[in-house]
């Protein structure tokens, strides 16, 4: 496809009557299923979902994607489509299908989200607040993956935390999403050791590739409302923060300790 149309394409995804049509010609048989996710980690999920959804005795299917707008990235600061979206394209997704709203509680977004009639959202990584309006359009909710144990590392770096904590062991967490930042219940979870030689970006990784495991085993259960049952509330005086990393924790001094050092230097950063 001419990167131009696709582009063209990508930003006329606020069309009511395709969302209305869209949702018109999903099968009786298998619930919708709206997937929210931006960086190339999140595609992994994606993929799994794809895969699912073409199983004989599937539940479900992709009905719709929600990701990050174009941005300019490269050298080049050509306006390229998310990874997520990227991949989307790659595989045949209809491209009109691709929602891409600046923020998640935009009116004609919410409209159009409204008029797929999603049973579920899945989110991971998808990098925007969900407001209340959001939450309340799937009646079995929104479910996300998070690359903690939680109430563990809450926010937006738990893996990159975690490393600069020095943790032995993290792992991945199926949770529903509450207006409250990854505090809802907890429906499934799975514990990793970290090896200290790991790097962030591979921990990421593994542990989103891990969770898409974890979603599929589980979806059978979050389609038919016994995982909301099941699902564990989480203990507030465990909670701890991972917040991003900001520019000055980044960087490396050599008056700290060597264990300092080395924590910091899995998480990718330079030197100061």
């Amino acid at each position: 496809m001419n990167s131009s149309l696709m582009l063209r394409r990508f930003f006329c995804f606020n069309s009511t009557t395709t969302a209305v049509a869209a949702a018109s010609s999903t099968s009786s048989k298998k619930k919708p299923l709206v997937f929210l996710g931006s960086p190339q980690v999140a595609a992994t999920v994606l993929d799994a979902l794809f895969n699912a959804s073409k199983a004989p005795n599937s539940l479900f299917e992709v009905a719709a994607i929600v990701t990050q707008p174009p941005a300019r990235r490269d050298r080049g600061k050509k306006l390229m489509p998310s990874p997520v979206a990227e991949f989307a394209l790659d595989t045949g997704f209809p491209s009109d299908l691709i929602f891409t709203p600046e923020r998640a509680g935009e009116d004609t977004f919410l409209s159009n989200l409204r008029a797929l009639q999603p049973e579920l959202c899945i989110t991971a990584a998808y990098g925007n607040i969900l407001p209340t309006k959001f939450l309340n359009i799937p009646p079995m909710g929104t479910v996300n993956i998070h690359p903690s144990l939680l109430p563990l590392y809450r926010g937006a770096a738990p893996v990159q935390r975690a490393l600069q904590d020095g943790a032995k062991e993290t792992g991945v967490s199926l949770a529903f999403t509450v207006h409250a930042l990854d505090a809802g219940p907890v429906i499934a979870n799975k514990t990793l050791e970290v090896d200290d030689q790991i790097k962030a970006p591979d921990l990421l990784a593994l542990l989103f590739l891990e969770g898409s495991k974890l979603l599929i085993h589980e979806l059978p259960s979050i389609l038919d409302g016994s995982a909301r049952l099941k699902a564990q509330p989480q203990d507030d005086s465990k909670v701890t923060l991972a917040p991003k990393i900001s520019v000055e924790e980044s960087w490396l001094s050599f008056d700290q300790e060597a264990s300092v050092l080395h924590n910091k230097g899995g998480q990718g950063h330079g030197l100061k």
